[in-house]
């Protein structure tokens, strides 16, 4: 863990010093000695920064700071969205696998924050796109950080994991529990492969190079702005339109939800806590939890939809258990998600009837 000394001054935590432990290179440590709560004036370079939880983030730094998003708009969640006219945002349409544009947009922008959330999701995508999600996912993020590598006063790196990494079966699974890599051949897998690769390559570059990343795990996120695949945005699209909800399996499958407002706080609390640095952390509700049917359920009931619930053969592995520790993130960053699925469903179907036009 990095230790600082601070002093408090009109409410504004300032790091004065870092101490002797601390594994940050020289050219890196000048830049941990920042104001802490002060997220203005920076310069944010956000990889899919026109996706679902980049675009959130957009929102929520793009008043007080200027921002290069670099995405190849596969999945586009800003669209029309007043932020893409904002003078702070200046957007680069491109790939992660393009190592000379993606090199040359870092090294001319200079940020002061990366926040790499490109990357291929979604398990259908996945499953139909194994060689895909490996090649972009592991040489994206290892292009990134080799850019990444070469600025001086770089002051926060954030990665993106999965909780995945924990397997079929998670409970409470805390940030030091083993990760479980499912079997050889099921192409599910390469995903929580690949972000496994990732997450190690970023703490390699830390400990290596002094580098200040930190890798954040999200549990099910869920919200407005959510495009491509996601189970609840889909059972909240098709419940407004009194479609039938399609359930994988007995419906007994057990998953904590985080609304997209609390995981965009998680980060918001890694980008700027000295306690972040080196470190992973798991970023879900562990009080949202709800199994797969009782989800579609809660759904048609909060919507007040006609929907009825259909069961289906699974067609490929599934995750039976995903319940976090986020005990860490809370000790560290003093951050907790809050938002229930009781107030977060109603706040994501206000935004998809007005997407679809219902």
């Amino acid at each position: 863990m990095l230790g600082y000394t601070a002093v408090i001054i009109d409410g504004t935590q300032i790091i004065l010093s870092i101490s002797a432990d601390s594994q940050l290179s020289g050219r890196y440590l000048s830049a941990a000695i920042v104001v802490y709560n002060s997220m203005k004036n920076k310069r944010f370079f956000i990889t899919g920064g026109f996706g679902f939880i980049g675009s959130t983030l957009v929102r929520r730094l793009i008043n007080d700071n200027e921002i290069m998003t670099y995405d190849n708009l596969f999945r586009n969640a800003l669209g029309d969205d007043p932020a893409t006219k904002h003078p702070n945002l200046t957007a680069v349409q491109g790939d992660v696998l393009d190592t000379q544009k993606l090199e040359q947009a870092i090294r001319d922008y200079r940020p002061t924050h990366i926040v790499h959330c490109a990357a291929i999701a979604g398990i259908d995508t996945v499953v139909q796109k194994p060689v895909s999600t490996i090649d972009i996912n592991v040489t994206g993020t290892a292009n990134l950080l080799r850019a990444a590598n070469e600025l001086n006063g770089l002051e926060r790196v954030v990665l993106f994991s999965t909780s995945e990494v924990f397997g079929t079966h998670a409970f409470q699974s805390s940030e030091i529990t083993s990760a479980v890599i499912g079997a050889v051949g099921e192409a599910r897998w390469t995903y929580a492969v690949s972000k496994l690769v990732c997450e190690h390559l970023g703490h390699a570059y830390f400990h290596q190079y002094g580098m200040p990343v930190t890798v954040v795990r999200p549990f099910n996120v869920y919200g407005p702005g959510q495009v491509g695949e996601g189970a609840l945005s889909t059972f909240i699209k098709r419940a407004l339109s009194s479609e039938d909800l399609i359930i994988h399996g007995d419906g007994s499958q057990i998953r904590a939800w985080c609304y997209v407002d609390d995981m965009v706080e998680g980060v918001y609390s890694v980008l700027q806590h000295p306690n972040a640095v080196g470190e992973s952390f798991n970023i879900g509700n562990a009080k949202a939890v709800t199994t797969i049917y009782g989800l579609a359920s809660t759904v048609i009931r909060l919507i007040g939809s006609r929907s009825n619930i259909i069961f289906q053969e699974k067609t490929h592995a599934d995750i039976e258990l995903r319940v976090p520790d986020v005990k860490k993130a809370r000790d560290l960053l003093d951050y907790e998600a809050n938002i229930d699925l009781e107030d977060g469903i109603p706040r994501t179907a206000v935004y998809y009837k007005e997407k679809l036009s219902l």
